[in-house]
């Protein structure tokens, strides 16, 4: 398994082979340079640590600042590991989005959209309490009963209920890779991936 950063550009439509539609996502993917590398001897486990974009070096932490100066690198807006194993890197070294080949499929993660504190009709499909007929006039979009009587006393866990809705971690599996653009380091995928439009993606390969 390996990986790449990527920045959602936004949707798009392109044609295929047979004239159809086909809905895709704009991700610009890469180019990240290998920031750190971890070993078996030493870590207990084989990946990479990638960076992405840049950063002011006064907005990032002593260690992180240490870390960059000692491999005479540029900080990195975004760090992310990837495991990758049985293959040789060096520090310093790039990875663009050519490590993914038109017509395979990966896996995005990502935040999805915040929505803020939502009620319990819009975050969890509630049909709401009584009718518009009986004169409960501010009851209508409430949640109902929450807990039983004197036992067990209390409120279950898990309970569905108000609260804040979105910005959770997602991971959307099969999107084919429809098209790349080595030259922008884009990539087109079919259909949609989570968050919204700036926000940064993991793409992996199965």
């Amino acid at each position: 398994m390996s990986g790449i950063i990527g920045k959602k550009i936004g949707m798009s439509t392109v044609f295929n082979a047979e004239g159809e539609i086909v809905p895709v996502t704009v991700i610009q993917a890469g180019p990240c340079k290998v920031v750190a590398i971890r070993t078996k001897e030493k870590d207990g486990y084989e990946a990479l640590q990638l960076g992405f974009g840049e950063r002011k070096e006064k907005n990032i932490t002593k260690p992180l600042s240490g870390q960059f100066k000692k491999n005479n690198l540029t900080p990195s807006k975004v760090l992310k590991e990837f495991k990758f194993a049985g293959t040789e890197f060096k520090i310093g070294d790039e990875i663009k989005v050519d490590l993914f080949a038109e017509g395979e499929k990966i896996k995005v993660k990502g935040k999805s959209k915040g929505k803020g504190f939502q009620g319990v009709m819009r975050r969890h499909g509630f049909g709401g309490v009584g009718g518009t007929t009986h004169g409960q006039s501010d009851r209508l979009r409430a949640p109902g009963s929450i807990g039983a009587s004197s036992y067990p006393s209390r409120v279950f866990k898990g309970q569905r209920m108000a609260g804040r809705m979105g910005y959770e971690n997602v991971t959307v599996s099969n999107l084919k890779v429809i098209k790349i653009l080595l030259e922008q380091n884009l990539i087109l995928v079919k259909g949609a991936v989570p968050g919204s439009i700036n926000s940064y993606v993991e793409l992996i390969k199965k």
